[in-house]
């Protein structure tokens, strides 16, 4: 038996009884919660700009889309996670090249491509015989499966990501509220648009692991909407959705250890309640104001 079978059976023993100090001692635990922390931050950050600049859809489709890298990885016998970090990003940069060299609207050509990846990627799944561990893991989420690599190469794009995005947040922030004045303010739009899938690709691609394909979408846009409901302000929001963002996803890893439940739901589950909690208290806070 394996370490990660080792791993799992402990995981399931301590959190039948319910006793979070042990859970917390599993070398496998601490590494998820390091995971979680790293792409909680990541996720909030990104998903400021994401659902500003409206494009929810887009990190939806980079998602699903996965589903060939994963496919691919899993039919070639590499790392899926390592056949995810190129797909994903050539996915997203063609995908950006095609709403800008076409006519047709972006959501448009959002669910064309989407509908051929997909498609392919299913195709692929059939192909693969026997033991299907790894492609279901992608796919559903399994940060208990998170590995140092994974860590290395969450923080390497959260490191990058934060670097880009803060030493041009006067331009980012101005992009994002007007392009057109952007333009003539001599922003390179194009290049930062393109760095910016570019980024919002490679988080996608490294925080499947954790929600899986079919969830990535809403750790992305979730914290970042949570935020916005108790800031307009822009340095606020950002700040909020960081928060939200990490706070939310390490209580999701408590959540799936002590109750026995994946680790992918329960986190975007968390994100989901906060959000209603934090929509309902100001509902309330404003009527009664």
């Amino acid at each position: 038996m394996n370490l990660f079978n080792d791993c799992q059976i402990n995981w399931l023993a301590i959190a039948s009884s319910n006793d979070l100090l042990e859970l917390l001692q599993l070398a496998s635990i601490q590494r998820a919660i390091v995971g979680a922390a790293l792409m909680g931050i990541l996720g909030g950050m990104l998903g400021s700009f994401v659902t500003l600049r409206q494009l929810s859809f887009f990190s939806h489709a980079v998602g699903h889309a996965a589903l060939v890298g994963v496919a691919l990885g899993v039919l070639l016998q590499i790392n899926p996670t390592l056949m995810l970090l190129p797909f994903t990003l050539v996915f997203g940069v063609i995908v950006l090249y095609f709403i800008d060299k076409t006519d047709l609207a972006s959501d448009s050509v959002l669910s064309i491509v989407l509908s051929g990846a997909l498609a392919i990627g299913l195709i692929l799944t059939s192909l693969i015989k026997g033991y299907r561990g790894n492609l279901m893991a992608v796919l559903f989420g399994d940060i208990l499966a998170i590995d140092t690599t994974d860590l290395i190469l969450t923080l390497l794009v959260l490191v990058g990501g934060s670097i880009f995005l803060l030493s041009t947040l006067r331009q980012q922030i101005l992009l994002t509220l007007n392009p057109d004045v952007a333009q003539v303010q001599g922003v390179p739009v194009q290049l930062y648009r393109y760095a910016f899938v570019v980024l919002l690709s490679l988080a996608v691609a490294v925080a499947i692991k954790a929600v899986g394909v079919l969830l990535v979408n809403a750790f992305l846009v979730i914290p970042a909407s949570t935020a916005k409901l108790m800031s307009h302000h822009f340095s606020r929001f950002l700040f909020m959705s960081v928060i939200v963002g990490s706070i939310s996803s390490i209580a999701g890893i408590m959540v799936s250890g002590l109750f026995n439940l994946a680790s992918g739901p329960s986190i975007v589950l968390v994100q989901f309640l906060l959000f209603v909690a934090v929509f309902v208290w100001f509902k309330f806070s404003l009527k009664a104001a």
